[in-house]
């Protein structure tokens, strides 16, 4: 999951194919003591030659989890310093070699950067007022959080990450415990705030659901995010279980100031990260801080908002004026089935007319389900038939013996060719799909057992698909 590694590391190369020089600067490591003593470890890398009138602008950089510092030189030395850009980076709280404990982006790591947002400003080489904003999966969290809470960025890049928490990792109070499970293995447990730590049963079994979004509301930013007008570039994945669409359309939806969405193959898995994808996004996001930090007019301002990368890459994205257009279709997947733990499962299909289709926007598996005895909750994996990686997951609790339950499925941006048949496994974990699929993991009690009767799905795509 350290997704910063993935996307960086092979950044300098991508940029010089793409036409690019990487700077001859090298970063200067070094230590900074934040407000309560803990030492960080960080690392400032300037352009060459002498600074502007005002200082040089510059941008801080996030690291993603379980990552460091260095993670983000790629970016800092081939990207922005030849664009004229400072950029400081530091390991975050239980990262690296900084002090401290893992809070996950909550109060005490908004208090680090904005300590370090005052430690760059008062350098006499730096502007103090053109500073923004990029991070990563975890890093991007703490821009979000860091803006809303009021560090006055000027421009922001939040990649990959989440805008609410809760409903990224626990979506219809069903934990995805299988992910929550290797997330936590990123940092080792000596190195987590003891708050957090206490909530990781809770959050793996989805017991004591209240404690969670305790947890998770001071570091979801979405309900602040209507009063924010800071420039922002959103830079989500089309096929990410971790954070999936809905978490960059909600701030889309919501951010008041400049704003710009890009939705490539990048992200947790089971993006593909195609390196040649990574001077596209990476150079927007340099571009943004161009136009918005020193206010070169570059026209990315005036381009068409909602940008939407092919996949597989093919070098081309296609633009929209607002989130992309979208239509539905309904499909019964008609029968009854008994299930009984473990390993109960129901697997049923249906081919949609026309095509090839492509997936966007939210969808939803109805159940109906009647004598549940143990059974308590229900998972639903979508996928084309003959391929195992699936195009979206869900699942729910359920609390009677029998009723209907609606399964909302993750935002995924994917394609379906012509003709193909769709595939719905239902069952009580994710690995009933495949052994692999590791999403959801924790299951009901042995001996549980459940009746399934007429399933619909109910499938949002684009109007037009954009991939082949």
């Amino acid at each position: 999951m350290r997704l910063s590694i993935v996307l960086l590391a092979p950044l300098a190369a991508a940029l010089v194919l793409a036409g690019g020089a990487p700077a001859a600067v090298a970063p200067q490591e070094l230590t900074i003591t934040a407000a309560d003593g803990t030492a960080l470890s960080c690392a400032l890398v300037e352009p060459e030659g002498t600074p502007p009138a005002g200082g040089w602008p510059a941008v801080m950089l996030f690291h993603g989890l379980g990552g460091k510092h260095q993670d983000m030189e790629p970016f800092a030395v081939s990207a922005l310093a030849p664009a004229g850009f400072a950029s400081l980076m530091c390991d975050a709280r239980g990262h690296g070699t900084s002090g401290g404990l893992f809070g996950l982006d909550g109060p005490t790591d908004v208090a680090d950067t904005q300590f370090l947002f005052n430690w760059l400003t008062a350098r006499p080489e730096i502007s103090d007022t053109q500073i923004g904003a990029f991070g990563i999966s975890l890093g991007g969290g703490a821009v979000w959080n860091a803006a809303v809470a009021g560090v006055p960025f000027k421009a922001i890049v939040p990649v990959i990450t989440w805008t609410n928490l809760l409903t990224a990792l626990a979506p219809q109070g069903l934990s995805k415990s299988g992910l929550v499970v290797q997330l936590a293995q990123e940092v080792p447990s000596a190195r987590w705030d003891p708050t957090l730590l206490a909530a990781v049963p809770s959050l793996t079994t989805s017991t004591n659901m209240a404690q969670v979004a305790a947890l998770s509301a001071p570091r979801s930013p979405l309900k602040h995010l209507g009063s924010l007008t800071t420039p922002t570039l959103l830079i989500q994945g089309r096929h990410d279980f971790l954070f999936d669409i809905d978490q960059a359309e909600a701030a889309y939806k919501l951010l008041k100031g400049p704003k710009r969405l890009y939705i490539g193959d990048l992200g947790h898995p089971p993006a593909p990260n195609p390196p040649a994808e990574q001077p596209t996004y990476f150079g927007e996001a340099v571009a943004w801080f161009q136009r918005y930090l020193d206010g070169t007019a570059n026209g990315i301002d005036r381009k068409p908002p909602v940008e939407l990368a092919h996949d597989p890459w093919d070098g081309a994205t296609t633009s929209y004026p607002g989130l992309p257009p979208t239509t539905s279709a309904s499909v019964a997947l008609p029968g009854t089935t008994t299930m009984q733990s473990p390993g109960g499962k129901v697997v049923r299909g249906a081919r949609l007319t026309g095509g090839p289709h492509e997936t966007f926007g939210d969808s939803t598996v109805t159940v109906r389900y009647s004598g549940a005895k143990g059974w308590d909750r229900l998972v639903a994996v979508l996928t084309v038939d003959g391929t195992s990686t699936p195009i979206s997951e869900g699942g729910t609790r359920i609390v009677k013996p029998s009723g209907v339950a609606t399964i909302r499925l993750m935002n995924e941006a994917a394609l379906v060719p012509a003709g193909k048949r769709l595939v719905v496994t239902l069952g009580a974990t994710s690995t009933v799909q495949a052994s692999a699929n590791a999403l959801y993991l924790d299951d009901v009690q042995p001996g549980s057992s459940i009746t399934i009767g007429r399933m619909t799905l109910k499938l949002s795509m684009l109007t037009k698909a954009v991939s082949r």
